[in-house]
């Protein structure tokens, strides 16, 4: 029985890497002004986020259906797979909830499927997402197994970022226990981890030296 890797368009792998691992998408959904599609048929981001500029409103996401999963899940079941699908942190969205319960709508079938929350974003999640194809594709015919290799990656991964502002974090509700930061008038660059939810850890003064805290942060981990 071979392992199927599944996730959602947050790991933001590119489509090539995508394709040459096999790994199977399940989309989020984008609503602007009037317009809902799915992450996945956006085609041409630096397009997209020119047109972004000339928006009333800032756009706004939602999670795949169990429907979703359940299209994605079925087919590769009936094929005899079994099935690891890493998403999105829990903190950030229910995408993996919803994973849980089209696993939980499979009856007999759901011990073939492992549901794990990757507790990150974008390269955090791509890189767990990658970790479990490479030992599927190399050593795992058994999910259980490809599913702990992914949690082992995942206790190992740290992420940090810098951003100018935590205004359209704010706004998408995304970032957590940064109120005391909010509408501040010094001119600061925070520096943020993902560990289930975006967290400012610190603040300093300008991007070099956010770069540079960074580099001792990662420093720290060797």
């Amino acid at each position: 029985m071979t392992v199927a890797i599944v996730s959602d368009t947050c790991h933001y792998l590119p489509r090539e890497l995508v394709a040459e691992h096999g790994i199977q998408v399940v989309s989020l959904y984008v609503h602007r002004d009037d317009l809902a599609e799915r992450e996945s048929e956006i085609s041409d981001y630096g397009d997209y986020y020119g047109q972004l500029r000339d928006l009333s409103g800032l756009p706004t996401t939602s999670q795949p259906s169990v429907g979703d999963f359940l299209a994605v899940y079925e087919p590769l079941l009936e094929a005899g797979q079994e099935i690891v699908s890493i998403h999105l942190a829990g903190g950030m969205s229910g995408t993996v909830a919803a994973a849980e319960q089209a696993r939980q709508a499979l009856g007999d079938r759901s011990e073939r499927v492992h549901v794990i929350d990757s507790e990150s974003a974008c390269g955090g999640e791509g890189l767990v997402v990658l970790a479990a194809s490479s030992y599927a594709a190399h050593n795992g015919r058994d999910g259980a197994a490809v599913a702990e290799h992914a949690r082992a990656a995942r206790a190992q991964l740290k992420m940090w970022f810098a951003i100018d502002t935590l205004e359209y974090l704010r706004r998408g509700g995304r970032i957590a226990g940064a109120q005391a930061w909010l509408g501040s008038a010094l001119k600061i660059k925070p520096i943020l981890t993902v560990e289930s939810e975006i967290t400012p850890i610190e603040r300093v003064r300008t991007s070099r030296r956010a770069f540079e805290r960074m580099v001792e942060l990662l420093r720290t981990l060797s």
